[in-house]
């Protein structure tokens, strides 16, 4: 018997913008910065490859999770270029509690008329009220981020897929 989700988050948009660039500001280390705010990450677009994403904490905190930020990571199990990719594994590190996971991730594009169709979901099936309460922060979270990545791409951005088999201290640049 299928266990039912904790929770979902599915929102999908229109990018004004090639399906490659798409996946390519979720692997480049600038776009991340500019457009989800990350100030560190490591990810490998490739099968089992690593997927790191870090952000600073909130000077906030949230009634249930404390301070927002800390770390999300997982392992790309799937990695077809202007595609999608798939994450696995996914768990979320808070800067002050315990982790969040696993979940797992999927990011899909096609091409839609003179744009690309972005799909994002992202699941658990874990029931804990922590892990509830993350989902319904994701969606809100996500729908800014995805604001955010549109505006970004739209406005002219090119990002690109980081070198693979180029260990990271070698990718300054």
């Amino acid at each position: 018997m299928a266990r039912s989700p904790a929770f979902s988050v599915d929102l999908t948009t229109r990018i004004t913008a090639a399906p490659t660039r798409v996946i390519s500001a979720f692997f480049d280390a600038t776009a991340l910065a500019a457009w989800w705010q990350a100030i560190g990450s490591v990810t490998t677009p490739r099968p089992f490859g690593i997927y790191a994403v870090e952000w600073e904490s909130t000077p906030f905190r949230d009634a249930v999770l404390g301070s927002l930020g800390g770390v999300l990571y997982g392992t790309v199990m799937e990695f077809q270029h202007g595609r999608e990719f798939f994450l696995a594994d996914v768990y979320w590190l808070p800067p002050e509690s315990d982790p969040i996971g696993p979940m797992a991730l999927e990011i899909t594009c096609r091409v839609d008329g003179p744009a690309t169709r972005l799909r994002v979901r992202q699941h658990a099936t874990d029931n804990g009220q922590r892990l509830q309460h993350y989902g319904v922060l994701m969606q809100t979270g996500w729908e800014s981020s995805l604001d955010a990545l549109k505006r970004y791409l739209e406005d002219g951005a090119m990002p690109r897929l980081p070198p693979q088999g180029v260990p990271p201290r070698q990718r300054q640049g």
